[in-house]
């Protein structure tokens, strides 16, 4: 137990990722690297792993290179822990990431207060939860104000700020990543 064993990378969101960076489709990718669409799509899928020689091919038509794609690539493990750093000390302002690589989920712990001036407006939506102390947030004109326990549920485009209201808060915000494409319902009729 603690060993923790080299876990294979998920390189399909990372080609994914860059082909709709270049604003490409599949078949052309297919044409510039020689390899097939129904083969590319598999790769972005995770359902076959490129050799080395089809990854470069890839990479190229990408204008990128395999070692990029496979830095961008995701971990295959779908555990990971991340330690809490000096729980017993009296906190600073700071902010820590959650999750670590690049997810469909994105989660920070923010301690003490940060600049309340600051506007933030993300894409996708998010959960804010006070852990620990108080906040107050303003969203869509309105000041709410959240305490130990409180949640506040934000939709991508909601422009707010917060600021800390009493010492030593611990704010977690965790939201869908900015690279996910967000879908909206469709009215019903």
């Amino acid at each position: 137990m603690g060993d923790h064993k080299e876990q294979p990378l998920r390189v399909g969101a990372a080609v994914r990722r860059r082909r709709r960076a270049l604003d490409l489709t599949l078949a052309v990718v297919a044409q510039r690297s020689g390899l097939s669409v129904p083969f590319l799509s598999q790769i972005e899928n995770e359902r076959a792993r490129p050799s080395r020689s089809s990854l470069e091919k890839v990479a190229d038509a990408l204008r990128t290179t395999a070692v990029e794609l496979l830095a961008a690539a995701d971990p295959a493990c779908s555990v990971d822990v991340v330690r809490g750093e000096g729980a017993d000390q009296v906190p600073e302002p700071r902010v820590r990431s959650l999750v670590r690589g690049h997810h469909q989920m994105h989660a920070s712990e923010f301690t003490g207060d940060h600049d309340a001036g600051r506007e933030f407006q993300f894409r996708n939506d998010q959960l804010m939860y006070v852990a620990d102390g108080a906040v107050e947030i303003e969203a869509e004109g309105r000041a709410y104000r959240l305490g130990r326990g409180d949640t506040l549920y934000l939709t991508g485009g909601v422009r707010h700020r917060w600021r800390a209201t009493v010492p030593e808060t611990r704010l977690i915000v965790v939201a869908v990543a900015e690279h996910i494409e967000a879908v909206r319902d469709k009215p019903r009729r």
